[in-house]
């Protein structure tokens, strides 16, 4: 009964905060562009290098170019 009430007044609060607009306030990345991260693999940049002149993570780099082969 009181797990119910808790759960109920945390759902209450979320509502409140998205109405507020400060619930989603985490930065969306644009996507990535997959054909760059192929092209700078192949002109030998290392995938540490590429994931910082792309701004992604390095194990995006590494998924992508394992997608691909």
């Amino acid at each position: 009964m009181r797990r119910a009430i808790i759960a109920e007044r945390q759902a209450d609060g979320i509502a409140k905060a998205k109405a507020r607009g400060v619930y989603d306030n985490r930065e969306h990345k644009p996507s990535i562009n997959l054909d760059e991260v192929k092209r700078l693999s192949k002109d030998g940049m290392t995938p540490t290098n590429a994931s910082r002149q792309l701004n992604i993570s390095r194990m995006s780099v590494h998924r992508i170019l394992k997608q691909s082969a």
